[in-house]
């Protein structure tokens, strides 16, 4: 049955106005996929200084908090805009990274660049809006060690694992300058460790997926063998309780000591959750992992529990 000449017209009308709207729709998703919003709560690391030190420091410490982990996810999704341009040809031949958007060609890469201007742009005025220039300072430094990462240091083996690493430890410093909270030497020493048994357990979970593949999509991966991945995570991962224990140690206060101690097991509890979860990812993403799984948040929420009862008498 034929629809009246009147209601075709009408139809025919409609789509060029939904098009109008969906098109703006569709590029904002795209911007927005491409920046990484999984990636956004890593950025939490800014108040990793303050819950050590129990403090947060200057006045309206919490909000300075917030502001320099704005200053990192603006920096970090001009990070993934810019690595996304570069590696594009490559994702296209990857059985998931493809459908990026500026690989598959949904944001086209002049679009993704612009972005990125902006996005280090806001970045590195947060400090100055905050009155914290040495903030902005770190965030020109994350901002070149991923521009050389994404040039040449992402080819070279074990270099590249700790510069993958470094994006965390420098959210962690960040926090602690926003604040004036000034870490201690143990726990910068204990977040460089977590940060590098978490690039390396990124890697095996890589080389697990793509098998025989993974050089073809990130050619560092010819270097690497799970076995090896995996010795390296469970070697960092028992260097890094030691060294928590050694910071917890140092503790003067006996209450704080016993409670830092005892949140020890609780940690450790949650690094043999997630070596298991690594062991079998199947292609998961590691945050994935960490933020998902029921009894690997339990492990987490324990250990923050018992830290945050030793804070308080």
């Amino acid at each position: 049955m034929r629809s009246p000449p009147g209601e075709v017209g009408a139809l025919a009308a409609a789509r060029p106005v939904s098009a109008r709207y969906l098109a703006p729709l569709r590029w904002l998703g795209a911007a927005v996929e491409t920046s990484r919003p999984r990636q956004w709560p890593k950025n939490l690391l800014v108040f990793a200084a303050p819950l050590a030190g129990a403090t947060l420091g200057r006045d309206d410490g919490f909000a300075y908090a917030l502001a320099a982990a704005a200053a990192f996810v603006a920096a970090s999704a001009a990070v993934y805009f810019v690595n996304d341009v570069v590696d594009a040809d490559r994702d296209r031949r990857h059985p998931v990274k493809k459908f990026r958007p500026v690989a598959s060609g949904r944001l086209p890469r002049s679009h993704a660049l612009a972005l990125a201007g902006l996005g280090i742009a806001a970045g590195l005025a947060v400090g100055l809006m905050i009155g914290e220039p040495r903030l902005s300072v770190v965030i020109g430094v994350y901002l070149a060690l991923s521009a050389l990462y994404t040039v040449a240091l992402k080819h070279i083996a074990v270099v590249e694992l700790a510069f993958v690493a470094s994006g965390f430890v420098l959210r962690a410093i960040g926090g602690a300058i926003a604040t004036r909270v000034p870490p201690s030497g143990w726990f910068l020493l204990v977040c460089s460790l977590g940060a590098l048994m978490v690039a390396i357990a990124k890697r095996y979970t890589e080389l697990t997926m793509l098998h025989g593949d993974a050089a073809r999509h990130r050619p560092v991966m010819r270097w690497y063998s799970g076995p090896m991945l995996r010795l390296g995570q469970r070697a960092v991962a028992c260097a890094m309780i030691m060294a928590y224990l050694l910071w917890a140690h140092t503790e003067h206060d006996p209450w704080m000591r016993a409670w830092r101690l005892a949140s020890a097991l609780a940690l450790a509890a949650a690094l043999v959750r997630f070596d298991r979860l690594t062991a079998r990812a199947g292609g998961k993403p590691v945050e994935d992992l960490i933020a998902r799984d029921p009894l690997m948040i339990s492990c987490e929420l324990a250990w923050l529990v018992i830290f945050a009862v030793g804070l308080y008498r």
